[in-house]
């Protein structure tokens, strides 16, 4: 499998901006649900870049955020007549921000995620 070969310091930090774009991104969803599918965009468009790196778990982090997150959103919206789809998207709601903000943070520390 090819590696990507880190030049310098540069080309870490660049990833990690990006890293936190992606973040961004999704918690802007909240406002702009397209959001929430351009940062998965970036993640697998950018995904051989940070392969290798600790930012890499991130990435998984952030698309398994979306991929997770989705089926239930879903499922929310289509119960959404009775309480119990305003439940589920209460839940998943608060589950999402809770995986941003611990992502944003671990990032901050310069930490990788686990899986």
């Amino acid at each position: 499998m090819n590696q990507p070969i880190m030049s310098d310091a540069s080309d870490l930090q660049r990833l990690k901006n990006i890293t936190m774009v992606v973040y961004a991104l999704q918690a802007v969803s909240f406002l702009f649900v397209i959001t929430f599918v351009i940062a998965v965009m970036i993640n697998y468009i950018k995904g051989d870049d940070v392969r290798g790196t600790w930012l890499e778990s991130h990435f998984r982090w952030q698309i398994r955020t979306f991929w997770f997150s989705l089926p239930w959103f879903v499922l929310g919206v289509l119960t959404y007549i009775f309480i119990i789809g305003w439940i589920i998207i209460g839940v998943v709601a608060l589950w999402v921000i809770y995986r941003i903000l611990k992502g944003w943070l671990n990032l901050y520390d310069n930490k990788p995620m686990y899986s």
